[in-house]
């Protein structure tokens, strides 16, 4: 199957282009949706081996991650891998990640950062806990790290997937939407590194709270 990762960016010029270098050693193909950033990401990310498709300005993780999606579709991606430009996440687990959809076990996958033994900031387990929370208040379904940017579509998830929310509420919307389309899940264990800079690229405690407030706010009116 091509697989094809899909790494939305933000301003990440400094950092780019190692995440693709090393992502590519792992995929077929990396697409690098840029999210309307001001520095040098495209470029840098281009020079790197990667697609780029770029939004005229910042939009969101949501509606970057969508866009990249779509140009991994059109690109014949049979499997989708998801992960941040921030380097937070080790390209090398993308083959422990692959192995339940490879394998025909599920059609959706979930990195989870507390399966193993990471040193995590408090304020990061607390928004997860938060959002775990509210996730399983709008979808029914629990899911131990449904905020990590971390994912694995399998064939059937990449034809049907289809995101509306263009922030960071995007990640409990593609759990309403393997429930929605009982897409099979599983959930495995990854490495997670956090430096001052990926702390600082994360959410604050006020956008959390809107964040979280915007998904009970659409479940409701949906």
């Amino acid at each position: 199957m091509r697989v094809i990762a899909v790494i939305p960016a933000y301003n990440e010029a400094g950092r780019i282009a190692s995440v693709v270098e090393h992502t590519r050693k792992f995929v077929d193909e990396v697409v690098v949706a840029n999210d309307g950033s001001t520095d040098d990401t495209a470029e840098v990310a281009r020079r790197a081996g990667a697609t780029v498709v770029s939004h005229p300005q910042n939009c969101g993780a949501g509606a970057a991650t969508m866009t990249g999606i779509d140009a991994a579709r059109s690109l014949g991606a049979d499997v989708i891998v998801t992960l941040d430009a921030d380097e937070q996440h080790d390209p090398r687990d993308i083959p422990s990640l692959l192995q339940p959809i490879l394998g025909d076990r599920a059609d959706f996958v979930f990195a989870n950062r507390f399966g193993q033994k990471n040193r995590i900031p408090f304020i990061r387990r607390f928004f997860n806990a938060v959002g775990n929370l509210v996730t399983f208040a709008t979808t029914g379904r629990w899911v131990n790290d449904s905020q990590c940017g971390f994912k694995v579509f399998g064939p059937r998830a990449v034809h049907e997937v289809a995101l509306r929310m263009s922030g960071y509420e995007f990640c409990t919307e593609l759990v309403r939407e393997a429930v929605q389309h009982k897409w099979r899940i599983a959930e495995v264990p990854i490495k997670v590194l956090y430096s001052q800079y990926t702390l600082a690229k994360g959410q604050s405690f006020a956008n959390g709270v809107k964040t979280a407030l915007r998904i009970l706010l659409r479940s409701f009116l949906r």
